[in-house]
């Protein structure tokens, strides 16, 4: 029986990976000042033994005024580097599955609710809120606080912390820096013009869009060790007529590989409430097809990837060199060994979980030290 392809190996630059299975950012509001808690060693840690080959720390802002909501993880400080590193120091006696991290400002979609007591933005005044900061001083909706323009200084203040949430990822060993670009927060808010409404060299054309995240990547790039990974996530459309679009995505991921950028992931949308999603089934693959064509760089799908033959067919079909799963890997933690024993192939699973093989399975779990 031919091997499937979700379970064939991959290499992206220093990382060696079993199978084409990655675990996406997922932000868990569940940090005290930045710090990560207990919840978060019980999350990833659950994750690092779903038998993925990869899982990276959700949105993690590179300065305070950057977090989503007040409850957000942070690496900006040596608390809040220190509270990862106790949370990842705890995890690597367990699992050897490579661990990066997502760093994040965003921009004027911060100081809003958690998203389980509702929706909205605190206003600066409320001790929950603050000040936003973007582009250009446009609400991201109805209801939400004007945020003040980034100028010069703001833009080198920003560009600095991504690069010293880098040296620090680099301190925590993390293996991968993923830097987010999509969803409407502050990088891809430059890049799209329903957002940026600059008139000066970072606003207006496209090449003008482009230039702050650029910058921002070359500072991360020249701060993260040069054999390790660093990689980018882009909403490919905004969903809304006259917004950031495939075509722009298209030249923007051309920018992003002569920068030297070892991946990118494909998803899209959250930077204006106007969206309309065609939500269904993998509808964001023809995106990660689209930008593939363009680029020799690796590419990762996701978006409403949950049947272990869907995943198969992307990845055999070549429309994307790996799938994410976000949701659907929280309410399966083993979707992965699922996978593996609908399709044919294997999974590592910890030497504390292998009786647990079903007898039907006798070949799906890799049992070798990893």
């Amino acid at each position: 029986m031919a091997q499937p392809a979700l379970f064939k190996p991959f290499n992206v630059r220093n990382l060696t990976l079993p199978n084409r299975i990655v675990i996406a950012p997922m932000c868990q509001y569940s940090a005290e000042n930045g710090c990560m808690t207990d919840w978060h060693l019980i999350h990833l840690g659950q994750l690092a033994l779903s038998g993925a080959a990869l899982l990276t720390i959700e949105a993690t802002a590179v300065l305070p005024e950057g977090r989503i909501t007040y409850a957000d993880v942070g690496l900006w400080n040596d608390e809040t580097e220190a509270a990862m590193g106790r949370v990842l120091e705890s995890i690597r006696r367990w699992s050897d599955m490579p661990i990066g991290i997502q760093l994040s400002h965003a921009g004027r979609k911060a100081s809003t609710l958690v998203p389980w007591t509702g929706s909205g933005q605190y206003s600066p005044e409320d001790p929950h809120g603050w000040e936003t900061e973007a582009p250009s001083g446009i609400p991201f909706a109805d209801g939400y606080f004007a945020p003040m323009d980034l100028n010069l200084d703001g833009l080198r203040r920003v560009r600095d912390a991504f690069a010293a949430s880098a040296v620090r990822a680099a301190r925590l060993g993390l293996g991968f820096i993923q830097l987010h670009a999509a969803h409407g927060y502050l990088l891809h808010q430059f890049l799209s013009p329903l957002s940026n409404r600059r008139d000066d060299e970072y606003g207006g054309s496209l090449e003008n869009r482009m230039r702050f995240p650029l910058e921002v990547f070359d500072a991360v790039r020249a701060a993260f060790p040069a054999d390790k990974a660093v990689t980018m996530r882009v909403s490919a459309t905004d969903w809304v007529e006259g917004g950031w679009d495939a075509e722009q995505t298209i030249e923007f991921a051309t920018r992003l590989e002569a920068h030297g950028c070892d991946a990118i992931h494909v998803s899209s949308g959250g930077l204006h409430p106007a969206q309309q999603i065609p939500i269904g089934p993998s509808y964001q693959v023809p995106l990660a097809r689209a930008v593939k064509a363009a680029v020799s760089i690796p590419i990762v799908a996701v978006g409403l990837i949950t049947e272990f033959e869907q995943a198969e067919a992307i990845i055999s079909t070549g429309d994307a060199d790996l799938i994410a799963l976000a949701r659907g890997i929280l309410y399966d933690p083993h979707w992965p060994w699922h996978a593996a024993a609908e399709l044919g192939g294997q999974v590592h699973a910890p030497n504390q979980y292998l009786r647990s093989q079903p007898r039907q399975y006798k070949d799906l779990f890799i049992t070798e030290p990893r």
